[in-house]
């Protein structure tokens, strides 16, 4: 499988903190990767870093297999849709969408004014007049319609309504399946996101510590809930990820080791969501941490 994007041991430090530490990952074509993590885990850095937006310190960085600072050849290639892109005032949407044409060889004209009606994006409308929402949508517009071959949506809905968010999502995946490319997506919103993604990539305080399958993930942990004293002996020995008492019970978050299903008489055993898993391995506050990375 080519990679589209390669990483070893890279590092990016400032002076006051470490943002990325030493991770090691590859991203392969035609994929649709989620990159996830807490606000501040270094996401964005490590996304500006592939699209040559700032430097690495150390390390491996490789796009399309070549260095992608200042490589027209790469930059052609990727479309980075950001929340605080920017855009002349004076420019329309028309405006915005001409430009952006420009840029990506694979456009597709025709595409994109489908989206446009899709969002009800007023196409004369002067981009300060724009609202949070209709900024995310014509971002959206701007990355499907690219068909870049590595396309990145950084927090790609914020503004918008629900409604606006599914249709991105069906517009994505039908775009995919007959469009394949390598997608990334950093959001928050993981549940809603989580049957898109076919890879995840998790950072933490700028450590990778989860690069798997998505549905190696999906099972990968339960929660246990019952007499406290019950729980506390079913968990001994086991990888505890998450634990909360009420009164007399315990609820504990234990990650599966390989067991197809989970019964325990005397406790209630309830699967964890994707967004759960990713919530509780990120809050520092674990038993026993295990790192996912590969």
């Amino acid at each position: 499988m080519t990679e589209v994007v390669k990483v070893v041991r890279l590092n990016k430090q400032y002076e006051d903190h470490n943002a990325i530490q030493d991770i090691t990952f590859s991203i392969n074509e035609n994929k649709i990767y989620g990159l996830l993590g807490r606000n501040g885990a270094g996401k964005t850095t490590l996304m500006k870093m592939i699209t040559a937006q700032i430097f690495p310190t150390s390390g491996e960085l490789l796009v399309f297999g070549e260095e992608p600072y200042e490589n027209e050849k790469v930059l052609n290639q990727i479309c980075f849709v950001k929340e605080s892109q920017k855009y002349p005032d004076n420019f329309t949407v028309r405006d915005i969408l001409e430009v952006s044409k420009s840029f990506f060889p694979n456009w597709d004209e025709e595409y994109a004014h489908s989206l446009v009606e899709d969002f009800n994006l007023p196409l004369k409308k002067k981009n300060r007049g724009l609202s949070r929402g209709m900024h995310s949508a014509l971002g959206i517009v701007i990355g499907l319609a690219s068909r870049a071959p590595l396309t990145i949506f950084d927090e790609p809905y914020l503004g918008l309504d629900a409604v606006s968010r599914e249709l991105f999502y069906n517009r994505l995946m039908e775009d995919y399946t007959e469009h394949p490319r390598t997608v990334i997506l950093s959001t928050h919103l993981i549940d809603e996101v989580s049957n898109l993604l076919e890879h995840i990539l998790v950072i933490d305080k700028g450590q990778l510590i989860i690069d798997e399958d998505a549905e190696n993930l999906r099972g990968k942990a339960y929660t246990v809930t019952g007499q406290t004293s019950k729980v506390e002996a079913f968990i001994i020995g086991k990888e505890v990820i998450h634990r909360e008492p009420f009164g007399g019970l315990l609820s504990a978050t234990v990650i599966n080791n390989g067991n197809s299903s989970v019964h325990v008489p005397g406790l209630e055993v309830s699967p964890v969501s994707l967004q759960q898993l990713i919530v509780h391995l990120t809050k520092g506050k674990s038993e026993n941490r295990g790192v996912m990375a590969k």
